[in-house]
């Protein structure tokens, strides 16, 4: 019974070293790839940035795809950390609710975890240069394909399926998407061009007081610009329906007619 205990702890402990082991090969790859991206980067850099030998790399992942690949599915799932939950609710009010105050406060809530994203600076400035590259085109089209089907498909989807649902238009219709960008346009250049935001503000640093007042203003915004829509969504309606009592009373007329 001993032996089979202390096979145990060795078979997990060995698991425990494998894992970290994968991990410390992954954010070591993240920094070199977001340094000096895909091409440039070789294996053999990143073993040693990680301390492994060049073997240890390809028992792993094989190859350098296979690293990139990793690093990619690691990224998505440390995303979907911090939107899944939020998602999952919009999705459970979207599929409840026609009420638009609850459905526009879906999408306040789903754009307030945005605001917090990108107004942090990432813990590794290679971490921003990495996503950089990847939406500049210039790394293998797996990045994209992964966080599309990861992240950014099941956010924007619910996203466009709340505004759609606003203001009466489809969620795949431009003017849908249009408005989508829209309302997330408030805080990208946060993301985009930290630093010409900044100084336009006249900002050092964004403290928690600073987040918050640049939270409010958009959600400000933005329910403002969502109402706005929904009203005009009402006010088609009646035409919508006058209309289609008109064709209904004409057709009336002419069977009484016949």
């Amino acid at each position: 019974m001993s032996e089979t205990k202390r096979l145990r702890r060795s078979t997990e402990s060995g698991y425990a070293r494998g894992e970290e082991t994968r991990l410390r090969i992954i954010q070591s790859a993240i920094e070199l790839f977001g340094e000096h991206g895909f091409v440039a980067a070789s294996t053999r850099d990143i073993a040693a940035r990680a301390g492994v030998n060049a073997p240890a790399l390809q028992y792993y992942f094989e190859n350098k795809e296979g690293v990139y690949r990793a690093c990619v599915e690691h990224l998505a799932d440390e995303v979907w950390r911090k939107f899944g939950p939020v998602v999952q609710r919009a999705t459970e009010t979207l599929d409840t609710t026609d009420d638009t105050a609850r459905l526009i406060e879906a999408f306040i809530e789903i754009q307030g975890v945005m605001i917090d994203k990108a107004l942090s600076a990432p813990a590794e400035p290679t971490l921003k240069l990495f996503f950089v590259r990847e939406q500049g085109g210039q790394e293998p089209p797996i990045a994209t394909e992964i966080f599309q089907q990861r992240v950014r498909g099941p956010l924007n989807g619910v996203a466009t399926a709340i505004i759609g649902k606003i203001t009466g238009t489809a969620p795949d219709d431009s003017v849908t998407i249009l408005r989508l960008l829209a309302l997330h346009g408030q805080f990208m250049a946060f993301h985009l061009a930290p630093r010409s935001v900044m100084t336009l503000l006249g900002w050092s640093e964004i403290d928690a007081e600073k987040v918050d007042l640049v939270k409010q203003t958009i959600f400000t915004n933005s329910r403002a610009l969502l109402l706005m829509w929904a009203g005009e969504r009402e006010a088609k309606a009646p035409a919508r329906k006058s209309t289609s009592g008109d064709k209904k009373k004409g057709e009336a007329a002419r069977r009484r007619k016949g």
